[in-house]
């Protein structure tokens, strides 16, 4: 059990976090972009999209950010392998790996029974079988790192509890694909946490908010007060910069343990 008080806050970072090399995927722009502003040290703007990636890179060093953009397509093993040489050859480890590249919700107001297996394919190939092959094609150089993090950005959505809870929101937003998918990362956060347990490696899976973001667009209907890209990385930037005391195999918000 994590106790509340040992989560992060958005104040928490370890001694060496200016000497940080951490990947940010889906970093162009969002909540990714945001991330990759806030988390200090080195920054590998992971992005399938070289263009944007340059203009990120770009905008990124003009604030003052060690930005680096990197071609990375979570959904392409090729220029996955291409991104592991390349931060092997230059770096040696990485220290922080940040999932937060995502299919948005393809089903809006589609009833789960007429879900097109298209778009549930398209939908589990980015936010859950991209984040095993980052994931394990990074491992052996976030090994190599004195103390790697792991983030996988979740959602509320993801909650089967809450989901199940007919007095929560989460439980008006039926969408097969993208919550079902969204709760299959938090298996996967805890499946690599129990694994890397007793190593300095640790795995959370964090909720960022409901953020106004291109991929939040279709939400706007089922509530008020959404965050912005840069309060929706907060969490996720304290969970990336955990000292030794810190959670891991956890789902949690800037307000504390969620519930799986």
């Amino acid at each position: 059990m994590v106790s509340r008080s040992a989560l992060p806050s958005a104040r928490t970072s370890p001694e060496n976090s200016g000497m940080t090399i951490s990947l940010v995927t889906g970093a162009n722009k969002g909540i990714g972009f945001q991330i990759a502003r806030g988390i200090g040290g080195t920054v590998l703007v992971g992005a399938r999209d070289d263009t944007r990636g340059r203009a990120a890179e770009t905008a990124l060093r003009e604030a003052g950010v060690d930005a680096h953009h990197l071609r990375l397509d979570v959904t392409d093993q090729d220029t996955i392998d291409a991104a592991v040489k390349w931060v092997a050859d230059t770096y040696g480890s990485l220290d922080v790996l940040v999932n937060n590249a995502g299919c948005p919700a393809l089903d809006w107001d589609v009833p789960p029974s007429e879900v097109s297996l298209d778009a549930v394919r398209r939908t589990y190939d980015t936010n859950v079988v991209g984040v095993i092959a980052v994931t394990n094609a990074f491992l052996p150089l976030l090994r190599e790192a004195p103390a790697a993090r792991i983030v996988n950005v979740s959602s509320r959505l993801a909650s089967l509890t809450l989901g199940a809870d007919e007095n929560s929101p989460v439980s008006r937003v039926n969408l097969l694909a993208y919550n079902s998918s969204k709760s299959a990362l938090n298996s996967i956060t805890q499946a690599y946490a129990k694994e890397l347990r007793g190593t300095p490696v640790k795995v959370n899976a964090v909720n960022p908010g409901f953020c106004a973001t291109d991929m939040a667009a279709g939400m706007a209907r089922y509530g008020k007060g959404m965050r912005t890209a840069e309060e929706g990385a907060r969490p996720v930037i304290a969970a990336a910069l955990l000292t030794a005391d810190g959670p891991t195999g956890a789902f949690f918000d800037e307000s504390g343990l969620l519930p799986w």
